[in-house]
């Protein structure tokens, strides 16, 4: 595993990280209540070398913090923990109808709250990253906010701050990425991926000028797309959020079919059979030097393997990154084809 500075502290932290959510939620068709599978795959994750765990106060309810503190009790120091703030579960629980977002709270008041119950459900005296969770530029730009998470800093409660952006993939998050960059120091973290690149060809090479911030990367496998081992006929159960892409036949086209062809034509990353597609996919994102760390979705052991090899893996050529941006310029050759014909019947 290779490491990477968290900017604003001493930690280093693992180039690929862990994302808390499919195993603190129900959202990736991960059973529930299972608290011993979510255990397994956190403490396992750090047998390999991955030090670097991203979770919030609302996955779960609580539970995605309250996993990472049963899985390492007593190993604090050899994590490294992000989190994040914002919407009042507290007051609105659980899932909400049609998933959508609960209300937010930047009031000083609720973020000092929600500090300290996310120490008690962590079990730690500090916080190493707290996020802002999907803010609006309204709230990068609240003096107040940033007022109050500068005072939390100071008395040792955090030690970074950043903003994870979302929660879908939203061509405004340029803005709300660069003014958390310019405006804030805070690290953004970003929908970003071989398929998906518009926040990150704007928001990196501003990472890269600042110097002193990292941009984190979720998603990085386009919701599995990129894992490989999707075809035509897949499906995911109702508790699985992607499910709402395959709703009808033209989100199906849309998505998972024109994902398919693309993917077929990144066959050259894996051709020589160093590195699997999914490994391929990581290391496209770890190839720039703002990002600090990227976290994958794991919902089992093998990809956990997998994943945490990446660092072994081949690096992306220059070549192969160039033949990538072509590629990804030209829509991978789908948007000038012509419209399929109709089916009879």
């Amino acid at each position: 595993m290779n490491y990477r500075q968290l900017k604003g502290t001493q930690h280093s932290i693992s180039e690929v990280g862990f994302g808390v959510w499919t195993i603190g939620t129900t959202m990736w068709g991960v059973a529930g209540d299972d608290y011993t599978t979510g255990i397994g795959l956190l403490q396992r994750a750090l047998e390999l070398g991955i030090n670097f765990f991203d979770t919030a106060d609302v996955y779960g309810d609580g539970k995605g913090e309250t996993l990472l503190a049963q899985a390492f009790a007593g190993r604090r120091d050899e994590i490294v923990i992000a989190t994040k703030f914002g919407y009042d579960f507290y007051q609105h629980p659980g899932v909400q109808p049609g998933q959508r977002e609960r209300p937010h709270n930047w009031t000083p008041a609720y973020i000092r709250s929600a500090c300290e119950r996310s120490l008690q459900r962590l079990q730690t005296d500090r916080i190493d990253l707290f996020q802002l969770h999907n803010p609006r530029l309204d709230a990068i730009r609240n003096d107040e906010l940033f007022e109050t998470l500068d005072a939390l800093r100071d008395e040792g409660k955090i030690l970074s701050y950043g903003t994870a952006l979302g929660p879908a993939l939203d061509a405004r998050q340029t803005d709300e990425g660069i003014a958390s960059i310019n405006e804030r120091a805070a690290s953004p973290q970003i929908i970003y991926n071989l398929l998906e690149q518009i926040l990150g060809a704007a928001i990196l090479p501003v990472a890269r000028a600042h110097g002193e911030v990292n941009v984190f990367v979720r998603v990085p496998h386009c919701s599995g797309l990129l894992e490989g081992s999707f075809n035509e006929s897949t499906t995911f159960g109702p508790n699985d959020h992607r499910s709402f892409r395959l709703t009808s036949d033209a989100r199906r086209n849309a998505w998972l079919l024109d994902g398919l062809q693309k993917v077929k034509q990144l066959a050259f990353l894996t051709d020589d059979g160093r590195r699997t597609l999914g490994q391929a996919a990581l290391q496209f994102i770890l190839a720039d030097a703002a990002i600090g760390s990227v976290l994958p979705n794991i919902y089992n052991a093998a990809q956990l393997e997998e994943f945490a090899a990446t660092s072994d893996c081949s690096p992306l050529s220059q070549d192969e990154l160039a033949a990538i941006a072509i590629l990804y310029a030209d829509d991978f050759g789908l948007a000038s084809r012509p419209p399929e014909p109709a089916t009879a019947g």
